[in-house]
């Protein structure tokens, strides 16, 4: 007896093997290679009894297993689905698509001169005197999450006022400053911290701080660091380490007119 195949079920073994492949890549990268490895186990156990021996007890038992082990791999692997979801809805064509809908777009992503240059100089200060800071500026992705960790302080942009805050005294000075078009909303905040192994060593936990937020959502971070006063920039999960005051201003009037 042959089977018959249609150019849709071919369409559809190929849909099935690219969808195993990227499962099994984010497994890899996350470094739960094993627990893929387990669920594949499972599934082929499953299907061998339930479709093949037709064993009707032990199948109806891993049924249910199935679907409550879909529920905990939910929970399990959150942040790895989150960050898929965050890269879908991140691409060129779907953000432009979300510009479209956007009622207050060009209001929010303007950066000129007078948005710019007082963080430009509030950095250039800092680390002159290796005084750490990290400054996170929202683009298309609202913070909204993050801004409510932190102290409201809803102020112009002024290079006076960020020197103060991250000033080694200041109660704020160990959490994120967070910018929104031309207004400091707040400081103090709490990021996501990154885990992935391929920062440098020397790099401590602003930069890892930097790193997670910007692999979570498309924001800028601008970070001081208070051993060596060398000043960075992390945007698009990508780090620019050791940057003069000059390509500091080029990189946010570049990456924020972008945005």
């Amino acid at each position: 007896m042959f089977f018959h195949i249609e150019l849709k079920d071919i369409i559809d073994i190929i849909l099935v093997a690219l969808m195993l492949y990227n499962i099994f890549r984010v497994m890899r990268e996350s470094r739960s290679i094993n627990v893929f490895i387990g669920i594949m186990i499972f599934v082929v156990l499953w299907l061998i009894v339930s479709q093949i021996l037709e064993m009707r007890l032990l199948g109806s038992i891993m049924d249910k297993l199935v679907s409550v082990g879909v529920i905990g791999l939910i929970i399990l692997f959150q942040e790895d689905i989150r960050k898929f979801l965050y890269d879908l809805g991140a691409h060129g064509k779907m953000r432009s698509l979300m510009r479209i809908f956007s009622q207050d777009t060009k209001e929010s992503n303007v950066a000129d001169k007078e948005m710019i240059m007082p963080i430009v100089m509030a950095c250039q200060n800092m680390s002159r005197r290796k005084e750490g800071a990290l400054i996170v500026m929202q683009r298309s992705i609202p913070l909204d999450d993050i801004i409510a960790t932190g102290n409201t302080i809803d102020a112009r942009i002024d290079q006076l006022l960020i020197e103060n805050i991250f000033f080694k005294n200041s109660p704020l000075h160990d959490g994120a400053m967070i910018i929104t078009g031309n207004r400091i909303q707040a400081a103090g905040c709490i990021l996501p911290v990154s885990h992935d192994l391929d920062i440098p060593k020397e790099l401590g936990l602003r930069h890892r701080a930097a790193l997670g937020i910007c692999q979570e959502t498309d924001a800028l971070a601008v970070v001081v660091s208070e051993e060596t006063g060398s000043i960075s920039v992390f945007v698009g999960g990508e780090m620019k380490l050791r940057l003069s005051t000059e390509k500091l201003e080029s990189l946010l009037s570049l990456k924020m007119l972008k945005s």
